[in-house]
């Protein structure tokens, strides 16, 4: 026997620049963990969106020369007098070439990552 009554049909409504948008979810709720993955997404693409400072750049670079001071001190030539103020002055010379790298590539990866972003957002 024909069935009397049609079937719903989900909707797409087209925006003025033409992109059609599909109604959002309307099953059942999200599970804490459906919930905790797309809220790390949205996380990761905030910290991914953000433009790079030199504030982050000189925090990284401070981390990485406290690092390289402690291993200088305890890894380093045992036979120098002065292995203190050696390593003191290899730390501070890496944080300062860690600050300006880092710094660098960080705008740099960060421009690429936008303007693929802009290129992928123009065509549709």
């Amino acid at each position: 026997m024909a069935q009397s009554k049609r079937k719903r049909h989900t909707k797409h409504r087209g925006n003025a620049a033409g992109i059609i948008e599909t109604r959002g979810r309307t099953g059942r709720p999200l599970k804490a963990s459906e919930r905790k993955d797309l809220d790390r997404n949205q996380r990761r693409e905030e910290r991914l969106n953000r433009k790079p400072t030199w504030r982050s750049a000189a925090q990284r670079a401070a981390l990485a020369g406290v690092m390289m001071f402690f291993v200088l001190l305890f890894f380093g030539p045992k036979k120098s007098s002065d292995r203190v103020l050696s390593a003191v002055i290899y730390a501070i010379m890496a944080m300062i070439l860690y600050v300006l790298l880092g710094y660098y590539i960080e705008i740099y990866l960060w421009r690429r990552r936008m303007a693929k972003k802009q290129a992928q957002a123009a065509p549709r």
